[in-house]
């Protein structure tokens, strides 16, 4: 392992992030991308990373994956494992009628967290069908019912070669017409495998799959060590995980893109679906296309910076690998705008809005410089669906065209509950999910039905009609299952996919009908009250994700208006506000293996309560949420006073220009410096391919009061012009290569914040 004092000299900050990934250890030669097949050997190269699959004697197993040639695996491995059953009697598993069943009653408790209690546990319906005879299946001993045919290569797209190994059910076997294809997919410039199964059933049983482990192979010893670059939590795995040597100079970013808590990846490296909440039933004709994993190598040295130590693995994060997620995978939030800073209306209103309540909070908001206003829940009839309450709002349009009269956009809350007498259940009276999930008077409405159409178009209708130009959608539905007779959904566990699936592909719906509007997915939807943390794949489907918990500190009563009444104390609360600052780094950074631009940490908070939020506290809310975007900020704007109004302006005003000029909000960098703190110092990079825009840096309540702060990811020939935009004191010229080496020093106090602008000198 090559351990140096800084970063080699002449080395590209941010186009070197793709090439310490690229380029074997030592070697000069240009890598190579390509799918080669030679007598039962098939050849799977991409830059450093290969991959060695052998098709003999009708099976198929992945011999070798090499990163710049040193081997990862264990062993060799089955490369694709499942179960699959046979129903008895063979027909298709039956649904059930709504009238046949009691409904899930739901009561929410909302706390710091949101919690949501659940009266009582969804059962499986009572249809006599069983599943038997269950055979357990492997690429590399498919056994005496299957065998691998004719392998093909192949060029989906310029840039891209695809890898087909099919495998058919024999004539005498059970299986007979079960057809199995396993896909792997490169791409040009990109150290990167992906890969996916097709399953499908030309036969004439009906048949369930289930266990089913898309890229089953273990990593040796040296390559086990797995760091999460997003969280697990709350029943759902990590969707990223590094694995590789402990030190970080070489390994696999290996991503498995199942939705929300149907994703397991074990401890091995195998990636795929949920043993206890995936099975998928596959009737004649059907077929089965498992959702993409994929692995990404990255190799290089690592080295000793000023700060930190900066390793192979955290500058693939931040660079190519990224790169790879935006440019091949898909990431909807870059096709079109970030709506930020966005004010919502949650924090000390709840669903006591009105009318007048609006027009005040969207007048303040718009001298703040806010650019969306969020209504949350309240603004509807009964709380839920899409339908304006006439007693709040007598004229909703009017109150969506003074907000836009502001120079502010319209975000409208939506949940998946609606009521008997919804426009929803008019027009498709069948569409509720199966057994009743009940919620503030209405019912969940099952997203594995043609519901989901009838949804994105309402929100489109809405959209125009309103001029709404973002939606949040909220409440915990899909987990609970639908088993509705005419859904999609065969079996419960079989309706938890297709209910997310009809989630995700409603956001696709939503953006074909109204291509300007951007939508939100929070964690409540997608699984849980609270829910699951963000992963790639509602990101390649919605523009924003709004991650768990909801954060009320210094907030004073999450539910009432400020008051004099209040008996808080007002250090009390700042320290709170202090508090959020530091959760919200924290929870960003865990998720650093997403485009942080693309979630949403609720909330700063925008409450004064006798000075306890100081024009420090604001600063340190614009830094803190900047290490994405600036998304979302709530609290009772009447509270603030003039000055802090104006304070927010300027601070926003910068960001605008920031973001117009450099592009901020799109890139984050995090090596070879602190991480989060609230002890000592602690910065990141928002910086563009040329190395220049903002570095943010925050200090706790400790470390020294200056500070050296190197900045990693110039261009080390370029000259930058360096200001301190909060303070707006000019700092000087460096080249890369000086602030690199940590040649710029800071003071801060005990909890300031500073943002650097590295401009390219003339």
């Amino acid at each position: 392992m090559a351990i140096s004092g800084r970063r080699p000299p002449g080395w590209p900050a941010i186009l070197g992030l793709s090439l310490s990934c690229l380029t074997a250890a030592g070697g000069s030669a240009a890598p190579a991308w390509g799918i080669s097949q030679t007598s039962g050997k098939i050849q799977i190269t991409a830059g450093v990373l290969s991959r060695e699959i052998r098709v003999d004697g009708g099976l198929a197993s992945t011999a070798s994956i090499r990163i710049a040639g040193q081997e990862c695996l264990a062993r060799p491995a089955a490369d694709v494992t499942f179960n699959v059953s046979f129903a008895s009697p063979n027909r298709k598993p039956k649904g059930l009628a709504a009238e046949d069943t009691s409904a899930l009653e739901t009561t929410a408790h909302f706390s710091g967290t949101d919690g949501l209690r659940e009266a009582r546990s969804v059962t499986n319906h009572g249809d006599s069908l069983s599943w038997r005879d269950q055979t357990r299946l492997a690429a590399n001993a498919w056994g005496p019912d299957l065998r691998t045919g004719e392998v093909t290569i192949s060029q989906p797209a310029p840039g891209r070669r695809l890898l087909t190994i099919p495998a058919q059910g024999l004539p005498n076997s059970p299986l007979k017409g079960l057809e199995v294809r396993l896909c792997f997919e490169i791409y040009d410039g990109f150290p990167a495998v992906r890969k996916w199964i097709e399953v499908s059933n030309a036969g004439n049983l009906w048949l369930k799959l289930s266990n089913l482990v898309v890229d089953d192979f273990e990593l040796g010893t040296d390559f086990k060590h797995g760091e999460p670059l997003t969280p697990g939590e709350r029943g759902a795995g990590p969707c990223v995980i590094a694995f590789g040597d402990p030190a970080g100079r070489r390994g696999l970013i290996l991503v498995n893109e199942v939705p929300s808590a149907l994703r397991h990846t074990a401890a091995t490296g195998a990636m795929g679906y949920s043993e206890e909440l995936f099975e998928w039933v596959l009737g004649p004709g059907e077929r089965f296309v498992s959702e993409p994993v994929f692995m990404l190598a990255y190799s290089g040295d690592t080295w000793k910076t000023l700060s930190a130590v900066s390793t192979a693995r955290d500058r693939a994060v931040e660079g190519v690998y990224l790169d790879f997620l935006r440019r091949q995978v898909g990431i909807a939030a870059d096709a079109g705008p970030i709506l930020a800073p966005q004010w919502c209306s949650w924090s000390n209103f709840g669903w006591a809005i009105n009318d007048r309540v609006v027009r005040e909070q969207a007048g303040i908001a718009a001298r703040c410089g806010f650019v969306l206003l969020l209504l949350d829940s309240g603004w509807q009839r009964d709380t839920i669906g899409t339908e304006p309450d006439p007693a709040r709002f007598p004229e909703f349009e009017a109150t969506g065209r003074e907000i836009r009269s502001l120079g502010l956009e319209l975000g409208l809350w939506v949940s998946c509950f609606r009521t008997a007498d919804s426009p929803d259940m008019r027009a498709l009276p069948n569409a509720r999910s199966v057994p009743l999930i009940k919620r503030d008077g209405g019912f969940g409405m099952s997203f594995a039905s043609p519901w989901r159409e009838f949804y994105a178009r309402d929100l489109a209708r809405r959209s125009e009609r309103f001029g709404a130009a973002y939606f949040k959608q909220d409440y915990t539905n899909i987990k609970f299952g639908d088993l509705a007779e005419g859904h999609e959904s065969r079996t419960r566990k079989e309706s938890l996919l297709r209910g997310l699936r009809g989630l995700l592909e409603s956001q696709d719906l939503l953006r074909r009908h109204a291509p300007g509007v951007v939508s939100q997915i929070t964690h409540e939807i997608y699984w849980g009250t609270p829910g699951v943390p963000c992963d790639v794949a509602v990101l390649k489907h919605a523009a924003a994700y709004h991650i768990p918990p909801n954060d009320y500190a210094g907030v004073g009563h999450p539910k009432q208006r400020v008051s004099d009444s209040w008996a808080y104390d007002p250090a009390t609360l700042r320290r709170q506000l202090i508090a959020g600052c530091y959760n919200a780094r924290q929870r960003f950074f865990a998720h650093r293996g997403l485009p942080l631009y693309a979630l949403e940490y609720y909330a700063a908070h925008t409450v004064n309560f006798r000075g306890s939020l100081t024009a420090e506290v604001q600063d340190r809310q614009i830094c803190s949420w900047l290490m994405g975007a600036p998304a979302a900020y709530a609290g009772d704007l009447a509270s603030l006073t003039e000055d802090q109004v104006r304070h927010y302006r300027r601070r926003f005003d910068l960001l605008k220009r920031l973001e117009r000029e450099y592009s901020i909000y799109r890139n984050f960098q995090f090596s070879g410096v602190p991480g989060p703190t609230d002890e000592d110092w602690h910065w990141w990079g928002k910086l563009n391919r040329e190395g220049a825009g903002a570095v943010v840096v925050v200090r706790g309540a400790g470390g020294a009061g200056k500070r050296a702060i190197n900045v990693p990811w110039t261009q080390t020939k370029q000259a930058y012009e360096v200001t301190a935009a909060l303070s707006g004191k000019v700092l000087g010229r460096y080249s890369g290569e000086a602030l690199q080496a940590g040649k710029l020093t800071l003071a801060l106090p005990a909890y300031g914040q500073e943002i650097l602008e590295l401009r390219l000198a003339q």
